[in-house]
């Protein structure tokens, strides 16, 4: 495990890490760089989300650095088998959902026209 979450917290030194990479190596999760560069931003929004839920309060550091790569390791096996279309991260997917089921016309709604 790394060792510079001493002088901050692993949570601090993971917010100041650039990119989806980084925080794949930092808290040394292995990841196939095509899934990484379909769905980075989802994986990290969904890592975001799952961290955000986890009750870290209480955790020392070691402990918050294994739920935060158990967040990651979740977070990134959504989108092994699955796609950004599917889990509908981002608020516009689930607005298109939206709109998708507004216009759909069921057949037990159709009635004949009577002359």
């Amino acid at each position: 495990m790394p060792k510079d979450f001493e002088t901050a917290g692993v949570l601090d030194h993971i917010s100041g890490l650039s990119s989806a990479e980084d925080i794949f190596t930092y808290l040394l999760m292995p990841y196939e760089p095509e899934v990484l560069n379909v769905s980075r931003l989802h994986i990290m929004k969904r890592f975001g989300s799952y961290l955000g839920k986890a009750d870290l309060s209480k955790l020392d550091a070691d402990e918050t650095f294994l739920a935060a790569r158990q967040c990651l390791k979740r977070a990134y096996g959504d989108f092994l088998e699955s796609t950004p279309m599917k889990e509908k991260v981002f608020k516009v997917f689930r607005d298109e959902e939206e709109k998708l089921k507004a216009r759909f016309v069921g057949l037990d709604s159709l009635k004949l026209a009577t002359d």
